[in-house]
């Protein structure tokens, strides 16, 4: 008997996830259903005591979403994938199903603003103690470490610094301390980062951005290694209902099928954003792994497969140039998010990161004149020119300032 062929990334873009469908469709239906009927009372009964496998109500399981689930978690190396409401449903679910009162996570200091907000409000209140930390560092990982420590959550390159922490090494420490690594890939996505292969435990996606990559769903993926962990999961997860629904599975899936090839483009094209940028007298710093400015140049080379499509940077002027340049960008849009085909812009410290607090921020060198930018994969020139012309008016406000000092 002939092995199956073994998938390139480019070629599981396309296929992972589908299986075979009545009246031969070629893409997943929409079950677009709250529940399913059953064949017999005593089918019903095998379903809901598990002796038999199928569908029962759509906040248990649903074709559409299983189809998605399964693309996912063959894309992440994982064995199945759960599909979340949103990312942050995706981010409550993992420390709803890993914590209990009394334990401790280990959290990067730069990570996503709600995630932040989750484990110092709700997570807190319940009990559970988080100490944040710069996860780009590994020994302040290691004396982080608790005899409680339950978790250690990692987002890497964080959100928006870009930091890039060591998987393969933070993955050692936790698992010589009996805990669980998380590692939130949204910024990469599986085209360009493997977190499995450096010894995560588990991978959690916002499907919102890179994924699906065309700004028009809202959702989240968690992908598990093994059965056991996923049916502790999925427990979870339909006990606390933040499940993706059938209509933007079937959008997330559809999006897949071309994020190798958007993956590339966000790639080149950033990489001669942040070279302009870098270059640009009114520009302090940039922050991008594919730079060799980047503290963690070459960690990035080794751990990622491309350098990504976000990147910040500090202006000259801070919080009002940074403003300035934002209101008069034309082609970038001015709206959170990422990962979509469009180039957004954004300043964290007031929208993205400003739930964290003040204090929490500068910890976390998410400075006030911060600007995120996740660029599209429109022409380069054309992005470049954008920017170009916001810069100027950048400098045009300043001149002005010097002027009224003299």
């Amino acid at each position: 008997m002939n092995k199956e062929q073994k998938k390139d990334f480019e070629t599981k873009c396309v296929h992972a996830g589908m299986g075979e469908y009545e009246f031969g469709s070629v893409v997943p239906p929409i079950y677009q259903t709250s529940t399913f009927k059953f064949k017999s009372a005593q089918h019903g009964a095998a379903l809901f005591a598990g002796e038999e496998k199928g569908y029962i109500y759509t906040r248990m399981l649903n074709p559409t979403v299983e189809a998605l689930e399964n693309c996912i978690a063959e894309l992440e190396g994982g064995y199945k994938g759960l599909g979340c409401a949103s990312g942050m449903a995706a981010v409550h679910t993992v420390f709803g199903s890993l914590t209990q009162a009394g334990d401790h996570v280990v959290c990067s200091t730069a990570v996503y603003g709600p995630t932040t907000t989750l484990l110092n409000s709700i997570m807190k209140k319940y009990g559970v103690e988080t100490t944040f930390v710069d996860t780009s560092n590994t020994e302040l990982v290691r004396s982080a470490i608790k005899p409680n420590t339950k978790v250690v959550y990692v987002e890497t390159p964080g959100n928006p610094t870009l930091a890039i922490s060591d998987l393969k090494e933070i993955s050692k420490i936790a698992h010589a301390n009996n805990a669980i690594m998380v590692v939130d890939n949204t910024f990469m996505s599986p085209a360009l980062q493997s977190p499995i292969e450096f010894g995560a435990d588990i991978v959690l996606h916002s499907l919102t951005k890179f994924l699906n990559g065309h700004a028009d769903v809202v959702g989240g993926i968690i992908v598990v290694k093994d059965e056991e962990t996923y049916k502790h999961f999925r427990k979870t997860l339909n006990q606390l209902g933040g499940v993706i629904d059938p209509f933007n599975s079937f959008l997330v899936h559809r999006g897949i099928k071309t994020l190798s090839i958007r993956m590339q483009k966000h790639c080149e094209n950033a990489i001669v954003v942040a070279e302009y940028l870098e270059k640009h007298p009114l520009i302090k710093k940039v922050f991008y792994p594919g730079l060799k400015s980047h503290p963690q140049y070459e960690l990035a080379k080794k751990q990622q497969k491309g350098s990504g499509g976000m990147i910040t940077f500090e202006l000259e002027g801070g919080f009002e140039a940074g403003q300035v340049l934002m209101n008069s960008v034309k082609l970038c849009q001015l709206a959170v998010s990422l990962g979509g085909v469009e180039s957004l812009i954004q300043h964290p410290a007031s929208m993205t990161h400003f739930s964290m607090g003040r204090e929490a921020r500068m910890a976390a060198e998410i400075s006030d004149g911060l600007v995120r930018l996740s660029v599209g994969i429109e022409n380069v020139n054309d992005i470049v020119k954008d920017l170009e012309q916001a810069l100027e008016k950048v400098n045009e406000l300043q001149s002005k300032e010097v002027e009224h000092s003299l």
